[in-house]
């Protein structure tokens, strides 16, 4: 019989592309993935795995298997949710793995975690940060049990027909300036408002950076980046020393430094969506459906 723990260490070898990355991925060592992945070579009698240079790559049978195995993996994930959701109403128990964009994990994941411990004791729940793109990737490979994502009013995140997708809420950005910059006292700007301002954006494969080049697509021309940063908190600090202005989502945010003033963005308003994502194998599992309840009803205390 083929044992699913090597079928899941092959899929993990081909998602993060080394045995060493899988097993991180795993929370396994190197060695116990080569060794479920030769296991499963046994059996089969085929090999799946083979030496390219100092690293590995799929077979034509590997790939075969990963192909299949993938959806024999969400078949038993689907059964195993179902049996633990006939089980009854009992405080939900086992891993889960969260992704969440950086703002997420301080404005809504964190504030969650010390309920947990009360509410959940047996639940373990696992963070990582990645932009909204890369949550939905890792969710739709089965890298993730449950992504909190979000796409900026007018530009659609695209999801895979085997993930599932729920909106939470919206959150808004504002432009950040110094204390005393000319537009400190305004009750809202334009974009046309800041097109010869020095700013601070994050990198140029970001979803926040994307968001930032729509938003002045209507005029004559972009304006002027001079810091790039992934680190809102850097943002932040620039505005306060007077070298740049930013758009700063109010979600995770915090508190900003007396020097620094938030200004509304109107024509047009920085919104985006917030919302969770999930295989939809696991739609009837416990803990995803207690954390999403959970991070539904952080979001709309806000």
């Amino acid at each position: 019989m083929i044992d699913l723990a090597g079928i899941e260490a092959l899929v993990a070898v081909d998602r993060t592309g080394t045995v060493g990355a899988a097993a991180a991925d795993l929370g396994y060592t190197p060695s116990a993935v080569s060794q479920q992945v030769k296991r499963l070579e046994r059996t089969l009698g085929v090999p799946l795995l083979e030496r390219v240079g100092r690293g590995v790559t799929l077979t034509a049978h590997g790939r075969r298997l990963v192909e299949d195995g993938g959806t024999l993996l969400r078949d038993v994930e689907r059964v195993t949710a179902r049996v633990r959701a006939g089980a009854g109403p009992s405080a939900p128990t086992g891993q889960v793995r969260v992704v969440a964009f950086s703002t997420a994990v301080r404005g809504l994941v964190a504030p969650l975690v010390p309920a947990l411990a009360d509410d959940a004791p047996g639940l373990d729940v696992v963070v990582r940060e990645h932009d909204p793109w890369e949550a939905v990737a890792q969710v739709a490979a089965g890298g993730a049990d449950l992504g909190v994502v979000h796409a900026w009013r007018g530009m659609g995140l695209q999801v895979p027909h085997h993930v599932r997708y729920e909106e939470i809420g919206e959150d808004v950005a504002d432009l950040l300036v110094p204390a005393g910059h000319r537009l400190a006292s305004c009750g809202r700007v334009t974009p046309g408002d800041l097109l010869d301002e020095p700013w601070a954006s994050t990198f140029e494969d970001s979803i926040c950076y994307a968001w930032f080049v729509r938003m002045f697509g209507d005029q004559p021309r972009q304006p002027r980046i001079r810091y790039w940063a992934s680190e809102f908190a850097s943002h932040v600090a620039l505005v306060a020393a007077g070298a740049a202005v930013s758009l700063l989502p109010r979600l995770g945010r915090g508190a900003l430094p007396d020097d620094v003033v938030a200004v509304p963005v109107a024509d047009p308003v920085p919104v985006r969506t917030v919302g969770l994502v999930w295989r939809a194998s696991m739609a009837e599992a416990p803990a995803v459906s207690f954390l999403r309840d959970r991070l539904r009803a952080g979001l709309s205390r806000r």
